[in-house]
């Protein structure tokens, strides 16, 4: 038996779908990267943007004519596009699949999975079988040795209801995992080989805020810190309101904790913050970058930005450019603002930003943020920088820095899973190429 998985979107959804192949396989079933070839086809969607939704309605439309063709054949439709507020409009829609389940849960595919299975099996038996893998996951076998960096959950959904994300309503109230769990996971990767970590929440900083008395993002990152064979830690996405002084000095003491962090501002002018319900101010974003840097002083920062909020003069477009341009951050994700069923903006505000000047807007920052980072680079070139390698893509292999920067090394040896010292020899806005320091004999 084979199975097939299509992931779309953030990294929330890549660890769901490691799950997912990890509760398949501990039924027996293997991965195929053919999907004709798969008994159980999984579809992982995201739907933040208008165009992600529509890019996974046409994807799993187009397995209609498979499942025509065999009956037997289980397709599930997994993730942000079903929700937790039930798929009954989805049923009706997609007949033909036949499991629908939310974000986070392989439980729905299991259970159909095994609801022939003879019913004698004993009760620990049938808990080791149904186990979401929350303190002991296993790696799909594809990934197995070969999987240097993972992505751990450790808050569901989101509470916090930006007027623009539609996260809330797909994904639910935030809960955050108990400690032992997420410690047990990071354990269980460590011996499959696992380097790095990338702790993921929609709003990862408000870890433990949901139980009273619970720990923190900063003293998660202390217990972490202490699993061996885990070399590299980092987390995303964070809140500018809920980065506080105490997850600050973890990451400026922990040498296992990278420094790179990403921040979104989402927009630089304070009338426009107001209406996404950001709850912060552009100066107050601009003292917690200047407080980051001074007790982090080499971290590398990310941030987002959304051009063309419903409202947004040109004026306030240019409020966002000043940030950008007098913070000088080494990442900034763009998007343009489309309208999304179920939000805040789009039941309350009109959408009366003109798509050319939300492209024209994307295009002016695009070119700002490209000078910017090829300056932060450049301070790079003929430094000796610490790199943990992944892969390699086309002859060469492809690692990190602890600021998260891109770099290219030539070498015949087998680097994967090696954090070795380089030489950056070339700097880029998007990469940096390096050639290996000689290791002593």
């Amino acid at each position: 038996m084979k199975y097939h998985i299509w992931t779309e979107g953030c990294q929330m959804n890549v660890a769901d779908s490691q799950r997912v192949g990890s509760s398949l396989e501990h039924l027996g079933y293997t991965l195929t990267e053919t999907i004709e070839e798969a008994d159980v086809i999984v579809l992982n969607t995201c739907v933040v943007r208008q165009s992600a939704e529509e890019k996974a309605m046409g994807r799993v439309t187009s397995l209609a004519p498979l499942k025509k063709k065999n009956p037997n054949l289980i397709i599930n439709l997994m993730g942000c596009m079903v929700g937790v507020r039930g798929a009954e409009k989805l049923r009706e829609r997609l007949p033909f699949v036949d499991v629908f389940s939310p974000p986070s849960d392989p439980g729905p595919l299991i259970s159909l999975l095994t609801q022939g299975e003879v019913h004698s099996l004993e009760n620990a038996e049938t808990t080791r079988r149904f186990l979401m893998m929350d303190d002991e996951l296993i790696l799909p076998v594809a990934e197995q040795g070969k999987l240097v960096s993972a992505h751990v959950p450790i808050v569901y959904g989101c509470s916090h209801a930006c007027t623009f994300c539609i996260i809330p309503s797909k994904r639910g109230g935030e809960r955050s995992r108990p400690v032992g769990d997420i410690v047990g996971e990071v354990r269980s990767l460590a011996r499959q080989g696992v380097k790095e970590i990338t702790l993921l929440g929609q709003i990862v900083d408000r870890y433990g805020k949901d139980i009273p008395d619970g720990p923190n993002l900063a003293a998660l990152l202390r217990v972490l810190h202490e699993v061996d064979g885990i070399e590299r830690i980092r987390f995303l996405t964070s809140h500018p309101n809920y980065f506080e002084d105490d997850l600050i000095h973890a990451i400026a003491e922990l040498p296992r904790v990278m420094p790179h962090i990403e921040l979104p501002i989402q927009a630089g002018d304070d009338e426009v913050l107001v209406n996404m319900k950001r709850g912060y101010t552009q100066q107050q974003y601009r003292d917690l970058i200047a407080k980051i840097r001074t007790h982090i002083p080499d971290c590398s920062i990310a941030t987002d930005i959304i051009v063309g909020f419903p409202g947004e003069t040109e004026e306030q477009f240019m409020e966002t450019y000043r940030v950008l341009s007098d913070l000088k951050l080494d990442v900034a994700h763009l998007a343009r603002y489309s309208l999304r069923e179920g939000t805040v903006a789009t039941r309350r505000m009109d959408d009366n930003v003109p798509e050319e000047d939300k492209l024209r807007r994307l295009h002016i920052l695009d070119d700002l943020q490209e000078k910017i980072v090829a300056e932060i680079n450049k301070k790079y070139l003929g430094e000796k920088v610490d790199v943990l390698f992944e892969n390699k893509v086309k002859g060469r292999w492809r690692g990190r820095t602890p600021t998260n920067k891109i770099v290219f090394v030539e070498s015949e040896d087998d680097l994967m899973g090696k954090v070795l010292p380089v030489t950056v020899t070339w700097t880029g806005p998007w990469s940096m190429q390096a050639v290996l320091q000689k290791q002593p004999l």
